[in-house]
């Protein structure tokens, strides 16, 4: 006989996935823009392509996000981790999001040429110092923006 409860636990992580993603959008395009000048481009390259690479960029580090999240909730037995084990699960997303992070830059910087940083990226250990911060800035503050709409989700239904 099929749990009722599994549909209802598949919904909350669900609709915790979707709140997650969204944020990391959001949260992620403003840093995406930030540390264009920390980046080469061909001199050939417009806005309009610039843009393109931004929203690209954005859309994956939400995907990575989202699955950080996901990852991160099967670790730690549900998507309620942000209320009720933020602290280990925010380290748990920090460390994938960091390790991911360090492996993706040197394979598409070193081995693919996908992208290639500016001189004015400040690296460490080869790789750019501003999407190893942004993978432990930006979860941070997702974590705690969703822990405002978490309680305040909360309050308007109890």
């Amino acid at each position: 006989m099929r749990d009722p409860t599994q549909g209802c636990r598949g919904r909350i992580f669900i609709s915790a996935a979707a709140t997650w993603a969204l944020l990391a959008f959001l949260l992620n395009l403003p840093w995406e823009i930030a540390q264009l000048p920390l980046y080469e481009f061909p001199p050939d390259v417009g806005s309009p392509r610039i843009a393109y690479y931004v929203l690209h960029c954005t859309a994956g580090d939400a995907m990575i996000a989202t699955t950080i999240f996901l990852l991160t909730g099967l670790m730690l037995s549900g998507p309620d981790w942000p209320t009720t084990r933020p602290w280990t699960g925010a380290a748990m997303v920090t460390l994938l999001g960091v390790g991911y992070t360090a492996f993706s830059e040197w394979r598409n910087v070193y081995e693919l040429s996908a992208w290639s940083y500016a001189r004015a990226m400040p690296l460490v250990f080869g790789i750019g110092l501003a999407p190893l911060l942004q993978w432990i800035i930006v979860p941070i503050i997702t974590l705690f923006v969703y822990r405002w709409i978490s309680a305040r989700r909360k309050q308007s239904h109890g």
